[in-house]
C-alpha cells in the first residue's frame, strides 16, 4: 500500500525502538518522514531508513520538552519536506522507583517527557495544520500504564493517563475542523525500554535474572507473545489513513490482549 505518497510525517522518538517501527511503516507507504529524538544518532538513523525504503527520511536532534526546539524542528520538517499530514507524539521515557526513593528529578523528567513534550508537539503541529487548512491526523503514545498503573512507576503512569486525558481534550476541540487526535496503549513489545523495565524490574520483584521477569510477563499475555514495533506502526498508520476519518479521542491498546478495556 501507499496510503501516504506526498505526505510528510513527524514522528518523535524515532529513531529506534517503537518510534522507529512507526516512522518505517509510514516510509513504507512512501510517505516523507521526519524522525526526531534527543540521540546524536538520529540523522544516521534517518540516513539509512531513507536508502531501505527509498524516500525522504529527516533525521532532527529534539528536546521535545523545549518548546523553541519544537517550533524550530518542525520548521524545518515542513521546509525540507513539504506541509504537515501526520503527527506521532512517541518520545518517552521511563524510571523505576520505589516511592520513598522516587526523586523529584524522575518525576519531573518523566511528566516533562512523556506529557508535556506530548502537549508542546501536538501545539505546533496544529498551528501548522491549520495553517496549511489541512485535515491532519495526531497519534499520542501512551501505554498499558495509562490504563493500569503499575508497582514502583506512580511517576510514569501519571504521565500516560495525562496523555489520555490531553488526546480526549485536544479531540474535543479539534473534531470540527476534521482534525482527529487518538492514543494508542503499547503493553510488552521487543524494544530497548522493554530490556530495561525486565532488569530493574526483575531485580525489585524477585532478583530475577534478565529475560525472566519478561518470559513471566509474556506467559500472562493472552497471545502468548511479546508484541513487535511494526505492529505498533501497522496501528498508527491505521489510525493516520483516510479509513480512519471517523475515529477521534479513542485509546487503543496494541498489547496482544493483556489489558481488555
Amino acid at each position: 500500500m501507499q496510503r501516504f505518497s506526498g505526505q510528510t510525517v513527524f514522528v518523535t522518538g524515532g529513531n529506534k525502538g517503537i518510534g522507529l517501527g512507526i516512522a518505517r511503516r509510514f516510509a513504507e507507504e512512501g510517505a516523507k518522514v521526519a524522525i526526531a529524538a534527543i540521540e546524536t544518532d538520529t540523522s544516521e538513523v534517518a540516513r539509512r531508513l531513507a536508502e531501505e525504503t527509498g524516500v525522504d527520511v529527516l533525521g532532527l536532534q529534539l528536546d521535545v520538552t523545549n518548546s523553541a526546539a519544537v517550533r524550530e524542528a518542525y520548521k524545518e520538517a515542513e521546509a525540507r519536506l513539504g506541509p504537515l499530514s501526520v503527527s506521532v507524539q512517541n518520545a518517552g521515557v521511563i524510571t523505576i522507583a520505589k516511592v520513598e526513593d522516587l526523586s523529584e528529578r524522575e518525576w519531573d523528567l518523566n511528566l516533562d517527557v512523556n506529557t508535556k513534550g506530548v502537549f508542546l508537539c501536538c501545539q505546533e503541529a496544529i498551528a501548522r495544520f491549520r495553517a496549511t487548512g489541512t485535515k491532519g491526523r495526531l497519534i499520542n503514545t501512551a501505554s498499558g500504564q495509562a490504563r493500569q498503573g503499575f508497582i514502583y512507576t506512580p511517576h510514569y503512569a501519571a504521565s500516560k493517563f495525562g496523555v489520555l486525558g490531553l488526546t480526549q481534550s485536544l479531540a474535543k476541540e479539534l473534531a470540527k475542523e476534521g482534525i482527529t487526535v487518538n492514543a494508542i496503549c503499547p503493553g510488552i513489545i521487543h524494544t530497548e525500554m522493554w530490556d530495561y523495565n525486565d532488569r530493574v524490574w526483575g531485580k525489585m520483584l524477585g532478583d530475577y535474572d534478565p529475560g525472566e521477569l519478561m518470559s513471566e510477563w509474556v506467559a500472562g499475555i493472552p497471545m502468548g507473545r511479546a508484541g513487535t514495533p511494526a505492529e505498533v506502526g501497522a496501528l498508527v498508520a491505521f489510525l493516520a489513513s483516510a479509513d480512519a476519518a471517523y475515529i477521534t479521542g479513542q485509546t487503543i491498546n496494541v498489547d496482544g490482549g493483556l489489558i481488555m478495556s
